[in-house]
């Protein structure tokens, strides 16, 4: 019998560690570039046949539990189908395949020292994009902090925590998703911040700008704005009640962000700086990395070393694995455990620079166009594009 689970729950069968065996019936090389870990690869397309070869490739036997996955369930589905009539009774197809994996989401409550301090991590398990629910329990109040396009995750942590959303705040403009911030915040009429240098990036929309040292009040609790360039030049990290810094792409658990996105691509910058007029940023990847060892050394480690670093992305290999912990633990360090254990803090500037810049990973996929959305200049144009944009992991960390 053929039957139909939805992403989240097989994001619980792996979860579980339940025995089954996971078939990607995608071309190999979507299945190379992104896919789920432990699933093996047996293409299959709509004219396709299910032959001998392809059945010992799956490596199951009769009576064993299958799930069948695709792009977007379009060619899994015949699949099980063929699987059926070769005998096996036991196979489920994802709806929705991947383009539904990569929005199964974790909403991961973080500890806090205080009682009335609520911090809640909303973790897009496929991509690694983290964002927060930060609010007041006596008041009821709260901000979200870097929200995805799925904003109604972000409205039911909310609600689900007794709090009511009043602004959202971004870190940066994005360039590995396309942000949720300003929708969320015209579909619930709130204000919707950026540090105030984003406006030297040619954002093209309306946004309130916060300076560095400016303060944001939640009922009690108390939000400050520190300019934190390097990954990008309009960067800003989010102190919360002097216990956690939200750090965007500034400071990962394991590692620091990248920095030649914006500052080591010239044509990225000439294209802009020219139809504007004003002078281009410049377009040296050291120059993105000396600002970020500034910020490292003369603000974020002049914070005691119990401040919770709580970044905006964890690590995803093209397996799907997370670089540190696993999906639904918070992913979240205390300042002092990094200033020790990660080794890009200990270097010195030359060291630090020389390493951003000779060993940059892989760019994003689709990045100047995620930059072009999420600074305003030109809208996406619909949730296929804005899904396909956003397929694969985030690679932000250098």
């Amino acid at each position: 019998m053929v039957t139909q689970i939805s992403a989240n729950d097989l994001a619980a069968k792996l979860d579980s560690e339940e025995s089954f065996t996971l078939i990607d019936t995608r071309p190999e090389d979507s299945y190379e570039g992104w896919r789920i870990h432990g699933a093996t690869n047996v293409p299959f397309g709509p004219e396709d046949e299910l032959s001998d070869d392809r059945l010992e490739h799956i490596g199951a036997e009769n009576g064993d539990s299958i799930v069948a996955i695709c792009g977007k369930g379009l060619t899994s589905t015949p699949f099980a189908f063929e699987l059926q009539q070769r005998g096996y009774d036991d196979v489920s197809v994802v709806k929705g395949g991947m383009e539904d994996w990569s929005k199964v989401y974790e909403v991961v409550p973080l500890e806090t020292e205080r009682d009335d301090l609520v911090v809640i991590q909303l973790q897009r398990r496929a991509k690694g994009c983290l964002g927060y629910v930060v609010g007041s329990a006596s008041s009821g109040r709260a901000v979200v902090v870097d929200p995805t396009r799925q904003t109604d995750r972000f409205k039911i942590a909310a609600a689900d925590a007794g709090l009511t959303i009043e602004r959202v705040l971004d870190t940066h403009i994005h360039a590995d998703h396309i942000s949720g911030g300003r929708q969320l915040a015209d579909e619930l009429d709130v204000p919707y911040h950026l540090g105030e240098h984003a406006a030297e990036r040619d954002v093209e929309y309306v946004f309130e700008p916060l300076a560095d040292g400016e303060t944001i009040e939640v009922g009690e609790i108390e939000i400050e704005a520190l300019h934190a360039p390097g990954h990008t030049s309009d960067m800003v990290n989010y102190l919360v009640d002097g216990e956690a810094l939200l750090t965007g792409d500034t400071l990962f658990v394991e590692s620091v962000g990248r920095t030649e996105l914006q500052f080591g691509d010239s044509e990225a910058h000439s294209a802009s700086d020219e139809q504007s007029g004003e002078t281009a940023i410049p377009a040296d990847a050291s120059k993105g990395a000396e600002l970020l060892y500034e910020t490292l050394h003369e603000t974020i480690l002049e914070l005691p070393d119990e401040t919770r670093i709580c970044p905006g992305h964890v690590s995803v290999s093209e397996e799907n694995r997370y670089g540190v912990g696993s999906p639904g633990d918070p992913i979240a360090e205390r300042l002092g455990t990094l200033r020790s254990d990660l080794e890009l803090l200990g270097l010195d500037e030359d060291e630090f620079v020389a390493r951003l810049t000779e060993n940059a990973p892989d760019k994003p996929p689709n990045y100047e166009r995620v930059i072009e959305i999420n600074s305003g200049r030109d809208p996406v144009d619909d949730e296929s594009e804005a899904t396909e944009l956003e397929l694969g992991p985030n690679n932000c960390a250098a």
